[in-house]
């Protein structure tokens, strides 16, 4: 009987500790297509910053800056102190040309944007559908304690399962 309380015990603490550092999630809409698509489950680390500062190409969830209550899934283009500039909807980052192969052709947008500085405490995050979401180029910058987790992988569907 102690051996099976004990193995319970051990099982609701790990479970524990599991939902508070991983949380289940799914895509609504499209904004960040091809990468994920809209009903895509995904696994969330909500303490992947806790440790280090998001990163330029972090896939993030995030809480929207116009309403903390709405969360959003967007791709950090750029940290505090890069120069950001957008021509004909190519995206510099500190004068080099970002790698963003992973936008199609045909979500590219063909804006302008910038050139701007994003200040300290803040992150500039675009969609990878460019055309179909509103980002940083519309609502401004995140400021990093609105981060609030890196996406880890995505494990729906099966056939598209892959580690961020």
């Amino acid at each position: 009987m102690k051996r099976r309380l004990a193995v319970l015990g051990a099982a609701l603490v790990m479970l524990f500790v599991l939902v508070s550092i991983f949380q289940p999630a799914r895509v609504q809409g499209g904004g960040m297509a091809p990468t994920l698509a809209d009903g895509d489950r995904m696994l969330v680390n909500n303490q992947a910053y806790r440790w280090r500062d998001p990163q330029r190409g972090d896939v993030v969830r995030l809480s929207y800056p116009a309403n903390p209550d709405k969360t959003f899934v967007m791709r950090v283009i750029a940290e505090e102190g890069d120069r950001v500039q957008i021509v004909g909807g190519r995206v510099s980052v500190n004068d080099v040309p970002a790698k963003d192969d992973y936008v199609l052709a045909e979500f590219r947008s063909h804006d302008d944007w910038g050139p701007q500085i994003i200040p300290e405490g803040y992150y500039f995050v675009m969609g990878d559908h460019r055309n179909h979401v509103a980002d940083s180029r519309h609502w401004g910058f995140v400021p990093k304690k609105y981060i609030t987790g890196r996406i880890l992988l995505r494990w729906w569907p099966l056939s598209s399962a892959r580690v961020f």
